[in-house]
This record gives C-alpha cells, structure tokens and sequence, in this order.
C-alpha cells in the first residue's frame, strides 16, 4: 500500500474533532491527558493516535540524503544576541550552473528540527536552491528525536531570543559564499508565524515568504514589510484562519504583494507526509505554487 493511500484510509477513519484536538494538543491548548481522555470518549484507543494522527517519519522522505543533486551537511553560526548559537541542516544543489544559488531558510515547527522539515530543504535543493533549516533547539542539544520531548524543549526557550536567532540565521544564509543576494524564507505553523515575522523585521535580508498555515506578526510591524508574500492556508484550520482577515487587510493597507490561498478540507499541517492529516493532492499543489514563487523572486 502507498504511503498517499495508507494517509487517505487512516484519515477517513478519524473524525474531524480529533484533529482539532490534536492542534490544541500541538499548540499546547490542552495537555495530553486531555487530548487523550477526549479521544477515548469517541472510541478512539492510543493506538490509532500513533497510528494516525502521531507523525510516522519513516513516512516523510521524498529525497534521500544520498540523492547525486545535493549535498546534505550541518553548519553553525553564532547568536550572540540570541540563544547563543545557531546550528542548522545545510543542503545544496551538485549541479549549480553559477558558483552560487538563490537561498531558502526552511523553518520548523514548535518541535525543532524534526525528518520532515530535513526532507524538505533536501526537496528544495533538488529544485536549484541552497537551503538552510536552522534547530532552534540546538543549545538545548538539538531536536530529541520525538515530537512531544521537542515541543516541550521549545516552550521552555526565550521567545524573542529564538526569533534573532532565525533572523541571524537569514543573514547567514545571504553572507553565505554559495548564495546571491536573493533569500526566501519558508515555514510551516511555528515556522509559518516565523515566516511572518521575517518579512515584518528583516524585509532587508529576506526577498520573498511563504508562510504555511501562520499567525502573522504582531500588526504594527506589518507596515515595514517589503517583500512578496505567498500565504498558504488550511480550510478547516480554525484557531490560524481567525487571525487571516485582519492580516491581509493589514497587508492591503500596507501595499504588500501577496497571493493567498485557502486549501478546501485540508487540515492544519496538510503538507506534512508524516501524519494523517497530509492532503498529497493539496499538498503538491500548494509546494508547485511555492516552487513557482521561489523562481520568480529570486531569480538572478
């Protein structure tokens, strides 16, 4: 059985509430013996948890490490101004026509550095970028290898240090000798407010943002932005898409460029392969319109 099929099946056999108890779970809304406790009001046992809504990562690899197009390594940088040091997943293409590439920053999730967010800068490599996708929980030893010890690592961090060291980490990734002047930046939830944040404060060293299913930057700093913006929603995502009225009016208001699309019965997270709540439809059609945004903005 495919990897699409096996998420299609195991998503049938969920019922919504149970993903949006797992976003508050996620989010930290709830705690996990609430999220478990309603589960089991609805029948649902712990282990069609780890069987669906849990992430499987053996799941998520769409570009292996040792792919011939790209060199996968790590790289770290100081922060002095933030955690202290940054250390992240430095993937670049082995066929660059010029000496250097336009740049991505990839940035996670509330959890750190986990195999889906690697896989996704080893996919945006193989597309022509070099990319770089930071772990914000290096100082604390780097992401522990399961989703919930790294979710609780990540609250435990200061927020505004965590937000210099990605903006330090754009910096790096345009000083770097194999990069143009020209960055993206691309995030998904944590990373997607992430992305927001980026075009609002350093609209000087990031070109152009996608942000998946985000909350935006605190609205008075929305003026400074920019840069081009592709803003990538999830229809049945409630607790991100309260905040996008007021964010793209903000925008508007602002003579920002942006797309925005609203994927119809995606839930939050559809673009992670790793769990039930992957849409391969919507999912390969929101990244084609990503790619796209990426080759037209940061072109040479």
């Amino acid at each position: 059985m495919s990897n699409s099929v096996l998420h299609q099946e195991t998503h049938h056999t969920i019922p919504q509430e149970a993903f949006d108890w797992y976003d508050e779970y996620a989010h930290g809304d709830i705690d996990r013996r609430t999220f478990l406790n309603r589960l089991a009001a609805i029948g649902l046992t712990a282990a069609a948890v780890a069987g669906g809504l849990l992430p499987d990562y053996a799941l998520a690899e769409q570009v292996s490490f040792n792919d011939p197009d790209i060199k996968a390594s790590y790289a770290t940088l100081p922060s002095p101004d933030g955690l202290g040091e940054v250390r992240g997943y430095l993937v670049v293409p082995t066929n660059m026509t010029n000496s250097t590439a336009p740049a991505v920053l990839v940035i996670h999730e509330n959890r750190g550095l986990n195999p889906y967010i690697k896989d996704v800068a080893r996919r945006i490599a193989k597309a022509g970028f070099v990319a770089f996708a930071p772990d914000i929980l290096h100082t604390l030893g780097g992401y522990p290898g399961n989703d919930d010890e790294g979710r609780a690592m990540q609250r435990t961090l200061d927020r505004g240090k965590m937000e210099i060291d990605f903006i330090n980490a754009a910096k790096f990734l345009k000083q770097h000798e194999l990069t143009t002047d020209k960055v993206g930046v691309v995030g998904f939830c944590y990373g997607g407010y992430i992305s927001n944040m980026l075009a609002a404060r350093a609209s000087d060293t990031i070109s152009a943002a996608v942000p998946y299913y985000g909350t935006p930057a605190k609205l008075e700093l929305v003026k400074n932005i920019r840069i081009p913006m592709l803003l990538q929603y999830a229809e049945l995502d409630k607790r991100v898409n309260a905040t996008k009225a007021e964010y793209e009016a903000a925008l508007q208001k602002a003579n920002v460029s942006f797309n925005s699309y609203i994927y119809p019965k995606t839930n939050h997270g559809f673009h992670n392969d790793s769990t039930a709540r992957y849409d391969k439809k919507q999912a390969e059609l929101s990244w084609g319109r990503t790619m796209q945004f990426f080759k037209q903005h940061l072109a040479t």
